[in-house]
């Protein structure tokens, strides 16, 4: 094994090939450490996230390599038979890179028995690996929109997109097979350890009929019912103007890594937290993340409310007409018929406003939380839209708090904590330095998946081989082919094929999510890149 640093609380776990990946996860379920809070397996690799003040690298690193790893199949895992329409555009590409007729690129993809190995990048995109797989290599310049549905190969795996969403994979034909649905009790059509078998649509009739499965469509109530909500409102905020984008969000979904679902949540979980304390609510509770200014409600009945998050002027009206300056960071009394509005933010870039009780929206897997790559949870709120206020339980309001001194503006450079790793040694000497040194400029291009940095000279790679999917955390900063850094944010991909350089440390993601558009970064290393190898016996 090897141990390479992913972040102040992430161990990255490299192993010889997936089989060995796979049987780590058994041990880990099987025999779990105390003070892992997520486990991200992949096609050669482990991510562990864990808790610091329980758990230290230096006790996994040890753990891990005293174990006796062994591998087993499971022969009476479910079985799901997957229809596909074999005319994808790429198929005559893979058969031409496989020095096959795109007759027998069929054949073999049906033949093969499949296997879940993970799931990973999106909600139900799950990995699927056999000992008679057809390796092709990624397409080298990514499509923007690989359409939901599309059955693909890339290295040693098999899937299906489960949504339109970008990708890089050879597109070799299409399925009807609804891969992630809400509405079954386990959205994910296809789970670790599943047996899947593809099935030509055109020759189907000669395997008659479907095998059987133990993957229901049964509808799933939601965890918070709106009706029962609705009946302990006490007051609605109409929301008149959104600006950019405002959405809701909480303390997020983490430890669902094996449905394919990022944690997710607000961005700056510090203000998030400040604004459901000041008005007594659970800190990690919904509340509303505004991205800029312009962004204007009104009160329905008598409310309290909170604005954390970005620097800014807010504007209270009163129903008679009468305007002041209200200040962030401190509860505010609203009465029926007062109009609160979001001026531009002068550092920063997201707010956040709760509500006294809280807001009545239903949650999603755990979570109100909208992540925007995943299409899970609320659409984002619009212009018209009645928000309900729940009754307020006991909670006491906080006492009030200015806006962080840490807050960015476009004006500044911002300089970010890194932790290098797991990649560094994909990179040459000049590039790690480039890294460290050289300003990278926020792209319009970014959004709650990542910030997308552009700098005067890209980051040259040593290893220009494809990298096997591996787990990838919020802060890790991808470098594409570009060369230039993406920098994930709460809704980025759970696996990526591209090298992660360093990841931003833990205390600076909240700075992270509030950096505008058009702003300087920089990255300050804060450790030395150290990487761990032990003799583990593993078994095959």
């Amino acid at each position: 094994m090897r141990f390479l640093p992913a972040n102040l609380d992430a161990l990255l776990v490299e192993l010889e090939d997936l089989p060995q990946t796979i049987a780590l996860m058994a041990s880990l379920k099987a025999q779990p450490l105390r003070g892992i809070k997520e486990l991200v397996p992949a096609a050669r690799t482990m991510l562990i996230r864990y808790e610091p003040s329980i758990l230290t690298s230096v006790a996994i690193i040890e753990d891990l390599s005293r174990r006796h790893l062994v591998a087993e199949a499971v022969q009476d895992a479910p079985l799901v038979e997957i229809d596909v329409d074999y005319h994808g555009e790429d198929l005559p590409e893979v058969a031409e890179l496989l020095g096959l007729t795109t007759k027998e690129v069929i054949e073999r993809h049906c033949e093969a028995a499949y296997t879940v190995a993970f799931n990973g990048f999106a909600p139900g995109f799950s990995y699927l690996s056999a000992r008679a797989a057809l390796h092709v290599p990624r397409r080298r310049s990514p499509r923007v929109r690989v359409p939901a549905g599309s059955v693909a190969l890339a290295g040693e795996f098999s899937a299906v997109y489960p949504k339109d969403s970008p990708g890089g994979w050879q597109l070799i034909g299409t399925t009807t097979a609804t891969m992630w649905d809400m509405d079954r009790d386990v959205p994910a059509l296809l789970q670790p350890g599943y047996r899947v078998r593809f099935v030509d649509q055109a020759r189907r009739r000669s395997f008659g009929p479907r095998a059987s499965t133990d993957v229901q469509a049964s509808k799933s109530p939601a965890d918070v019912s709106r009706a029962e909500a609705n009946r302990h409102t006490s007051a609605t905020l109409e929301l008149n103007r959104i600006g950019a984008q405002a959405l809701f969000q909480d303390g997020g979904r983490p430890g669902l890594a094996a449905q394919g679902v990022s944690a997710s949540g607000a961005l700056d979980k510090g203000a998030l937290r400040l604004a459901n304390r000041l008005v007594g609510n659970d800190i990690d509770g919904p509340a509303i993340e505004i991205v800029g200014g312009g962004f204007e409600f009104t009160s329905r009945g008598a409310s309290v409310v909170s604005i954390t998050g970005a620097d800014g002027t807010v504007t209270l009206t009163t129903e008679a007409g009468r305007a002041r300056p209200v200040a962030r960071g401190q509860a505010i009394a609203l009465d029926s018929g007062d109009r609160v509005r979001l001026g531009e933010p002068t550092a920063g870039v997201r707010s956040y406003l709760a509500a006294r009780g809280g807001f009545v929206v239903d949650r999603v897997l755990g979570s109100v939380s909208t992540d925007t790559l995943a299409g899970i949870g609320a659409d984002a709120l619009a212009a018209g839209q009645v928000i309900g206020i729940a009754a307020a339980r006991r909670g006491v309001v906080g006492a009030p708090e200015p806006a962080s001194a840490q807050l960015p503006d476009a004006g500044q450079v911002v300089v970010l904590d890194v932790v290098m790793g797991p990649r560094v040694d994909w990179f040459t000497r000049e590039a790690v330095e480039l890294f460290a040194q050289q300003r990278w400029v926020v792209s319009p291009q970014s959004s709650r998946v990542g910030l997308r940095l552009s700098g005067a000279t890209p980051l040259a790679r040593t290893h220009e081989m494809e990298l096997p999917s591996e787990g990838t955390l919020q802060g890790s900063i991808q470098i594409p082919p570009d060369g230039q850094p993406v920098l994930f944010l709460a809704d980025h991909p759970l696996t990526g094929g591209y090298p992660v350089i360093a990841a931003v440390a833990p205390h600076h993601l909240d700075l992270a999510g509030q950096i505008p558009i058009g702003t300087a970064v920089r990255f300050k290393p804060i450790r030395p890149f150290t990487v761990v190898e032990t003799s583990s016996p593993i078994a095959p």
